[in-house]
């Protein structure tokens, strides 16, 4: 265990050979109550890391952190190589948050869509706005992500026609739309009513065998152990358990996480 202080580490550690995203030293406090305390994590390219955990354990604010959604207390988070900053605008050495947010795509519980534009227009969205692409490129674009995720025919339909899973399928489409390196999943089938969690996690599947780089939270075991090169297990803000999903998940000795994942076995 590394019992230097986030400051020391900040200091001497150096970016993880191969990794795209990375977590140093990682803490995030809301007012004296200290969420994430001390997270050193790393994605490779092309790597899924499943992250698992009791609900308030701090999942959701550690991968809301990795793209600064939420802005870390201490620690330091770096985009390939380059470490990146709490201001929008980037610079030579380093990664402003606007740039790491083109590049490191997040997808919510609760999907976000805007509800006054239709399938194809909140996919089109980011492309448009932010990246100033020719509208024609971007619609034909939208349209290979929309059969990607077997919503072609709801194109012209508005988000409150689409039931949750079609919601989510979309708002998936719509963070692929800008060509992330890296794709963030918050639980991502938690809203959803149980008969459509299937067709969200195939979905996720078909990312995975094309190769897309993920960290993806998820109460979603079974699913988890299937596709996750690597799991963390993060209790109490900090990672318990890590490494691949065979050893965490099942041949873990850790008491701690064994009783956590017995409530998920029938």
């Amino acid at each position: 265990m590394d019992f230097r202080t986030p400051t020391d580490r900040e200091q001497t550690a150096t970016a993880t050979q191969g990794a795209i995203l990375e977590a140093a030293g990682l803490r995030k406090s809301y007012g004296k109550l200290e969420v994430i305390k001390g997270i050193d994590l790393s994605l490779d390219a092309g790597e899924v890391l499943a992250i698992i955990g009791p609900s308030g354990s701090g999942k959701s604010t550690l991968i809301r952190c990795l793209n600064m959604m939420e802005t870390p207390t201490a620690g330091v988070i770096r985009y390939k190589g380059r470490q990146v900053e709490t201001r929008f605008a980037s610079r030579k050495d380093r990664v402003g948050c606007g740039e790491l947010r083109r590049h490191v795509g997040m997808v919510f519980q609760h999907f976000n869509l805007f509800p006054h534009k239709t399938v194809v227009q909140n996919v089109c969205e980011g492309p448009l706005a932010v990246l100033k692409e020719p509208r024609e490129a971007v619609e034909a674009r939208a349209m290979d992500l929309l059969a990607k995720v077997g919503l072609v025919e709801k194109r012209d339909v508005y988000p409150n026609h689409l039931s949750g899973g079609q919601k989510q399928r979309v708002a998936i489409a719509r963070a692929l739309a800008m060509r992330p390196d890296v794709l963030l999943l918050d639980e991502v089938t938690s809203a959803l009513d149980p008969e459509l969690v299937g067709e969200v996690l195939e979905v996720i599947r078909k990312l995975v065998q094309d190769g897309m780089t993920m960290a993806i939270v998820t109460h979603e075991i079974s699913f988890a152990a299937d596709i996750a090169d690597r799991v963390a297990f993060i209790d109490e803000g900090v990672v318990a358990e890590l490494g691949s999903a065979t050893d965490v998940i099942h041949k873990s000795s850790s008491a701690r996480l064994r009783a956590f994942l017995s409530r998920f076995h029938s």
